[in-house]
């Protein structure tokens, strides 16, 4: 490792903040487009884009206009009253995405529980379903978060051990399995089935062509309402849109976060029809920080970058060339590697001594590229959508250069 001592800001997190973190070992003190320095100046390409929250790229200009102009006049209200900036971003984001309504929170966790309430008090007011008898589907290996309820419907024993007792209707099963998924919609009480296009966490899993199709169809067929998780796939990150894009698929119930604020606020979405979304009334759900206009105003700039730069378009093209780079890499340490539009991931074997994808990230680190393992054998590659294709085959210059050197 280059870095030898223990930076003293590593040093103040481990002293002083919770360790619910193991972080690559690098302090950033500035970022600009696809770029981040860290306190000593090294400059490194940023390959995971704080899990795709940056896909605009760090400190985009346009979007760091709409947060001053924004703060300088009015930040926050709640909900208590109105202001000048909600509705024009709720007309914006629903005409973007063609949806009815949206209801804005914060987080992408958030999201995801403002769609399970949607799905439960649509699932009783307007389906049928008896009192306290909603069940929701999810799939293996999902993650949309730490709260209570995410990790009630997770199945890495790392994010539930030792917090239960768990959310009651909740049911699991297999990914990429529409045989499964069709007994479980047997049960009249399903009120919605909760999923990623593609999983993220779970190392970028991509489910068989025409998967997503079949379950918005059996799930139409069943009077039961589809959820997308697009908090990480979402906004470009996969070559589309949405990733439900590439299937021609409209769910009944879009989470959106991340990329949403640009990298810039915390913002989360959750656009549905009017059906669903007016079973919610006032008192039932809310935020003090949802829906502010200095998140709603930098979201709509986020939104507009992405389609006046056409970066869903890049994200597609770049994602390709960096496939074929990663195809062309010859490792014995290499098992497999997979993606849509820049959303990618390397499967590592492990090597030397015991060494994994974690080895590989520190001197990916040293070499001037970060990224971020997940499971211990994936590397995880999501730069921000700006990349350009010069850029790309430098970045996968030192991707091949570390990888055969750890061969």
């Amino acid at each position: 490792m280059i870095t030898q001592t223990v930076h003293p800001a590593i040093e103040l997190e481990e002293k002083y903040g919770a360790h619910n973190y193991h972080p690559i070992p690098v302090v950033l003190e500035r970022g600009e487009g696809i770029y981040v320095w860290d306190t000593e100046g090294r400059k490194y390409f940023d390959f995971l884009s704080a899990y795709s929250a940056v896909n605009q790229g760090h400190c985009h200009p346009e979007i760091l206009h709409a947060l001053v102009e924004q703060a300088k006049k009015l930040t926050l209200t709640s909900r208590a009253f109105h202001n000048n900036i909600l509705g024009e971003y709720e007309k914006y984001i629903c005409e973007y995405f063609n949806y009815d309504k949206v209801l804005v929170m914060n987080t992408g966790v958030e999201g995801g529980e403002t769609a399970v309430k949607l799905a439960r008090k649509w699932g009783y007011e307007v389906k049928g379903i008896p009192k306290d008898m909603a069940k929701i589907i999810f799939v293996e290996n999902n993650f949309w978060g730490r709260t209570l309820a995410a990790v009630s419907s997770s199945t890495d024993e790392n994010c539930y051990t030792n917090f239960g007792p768990f959310m009651p209707g909740f049911e699991i099963i297999p990914y990429n399995d529409i045989e499964a998924l069709n007994n479980a919609l047997s049960d009249p009480n399903v009120a919605g089935v909760m999923m990623e296009p593609i999983q993220g966490e779970a190392g970028v899993i991509i489910p068989d062509s025409g998967y997503l199709k079949a379950v918005s169809e059996i799930c139409a067929s069943k009077n039961v309402l589809f959820i997308a998780d697009e908090v990480q796939t979402g906004i470009g990150r996969t070559g589309k849109i949405l990733a439900c894009d590439h299937e021609n698929v409209k769910p009944d119930i879009l989470i959106l976060g991340k990329a949403l604020g640009g990298g810039v606020m915390p913002i989360s979405a959750v656009l549905c029809r009017d059906e669903i979304m007016l079973t919610i009334k006032p008192g039932q759900h809310g935020s003090t920080f949802g829906g502010n206009p200095l998140a709603c105003a930098v979201s709509k700039a986020a939104l507009e970058v992405v389609k006046n730069e056409r970066l869903a378009e890049n994200s597609h093209n770049m994602g390709a060339i960096f496939r074929s780079r990663l195809a062309s890499i010859d490792s014995p340490i290499i098992e497999s590697y997979r993606g849509k539009g820049l959303f990618n991931a390397l499967v590592i074997r492990p090597y030397g001594d015991g060494k994994t994808a974690v080895n590989i990230c520190h001197d990916l680190m040293d070499n001037g590229l970060l990224a971020k393992q997940t499971h211990d054998h994936i590397i995880r590659f999501a730069p921000p959508l700006t990349i350009n294709e010069t850029q790309i085959h430098e970045a996968s210059d030192i991707i091949e250069k570390t990888i055969m050197a750890a061969s």
